[in-house]
């Protein structure tokens, strides 16, 4: 979907900044996730959208894939998450998450699970 990524130079000057400095789950679904190895699907790693930065985003299917680390446990960031999927959602994005810990000890069942997302109908 072009067109879809946040053009502020702020965000996009962040986004820049996070792709360099990738967390150890992030590091391992990037190598999930890149070169199109989910059949085509071509992902881009933290894309400025709707004043948010997604982890990793398939622009062609909508989807968004986020690494939840331990900052996104506590009730507050919760409610943050769940404001932020409804505008990406708003945005044509729809967002999965996945804990470190899943993307770190279980990457197969993560990346079929992104897959089926990928290629499953989503709801309207």
């Amino acid at each position: 979907m072009p067109g879809m990524r946040d053009p502020t130079r702020r965000l996009r000057a962040f986004a820049r900044h996070m792709r360099k400095a990738p967390t150890d789950a992030e590091r391992k679904l990037w190598s999930l996730l890149r070169r199109g190895k989910l059949d085509g699907y071509h992902f881009r790693r933290q894309v400025p959208i709707a004043g948010y930065i997604v982890d990793f985003c398939c622009l062609s299917a909508g989807l968004g894939v986020e690494a939840d680390g331990g900052q996104h446990y506590d009730s507050e960031a919760q409610i943050y998450d769940q404001r932020r999927t409804e505008a990406l959602r708003v945005a044509g994005i729809r967002i999965i998450r996945f804990t470190d810990y899943e993307i770190l000890k279980y990457p197969d069942a993560v990346q079929r699970t992104i897959y089926r997302e990928l290629t499953e109908k989503p709801p309207p």
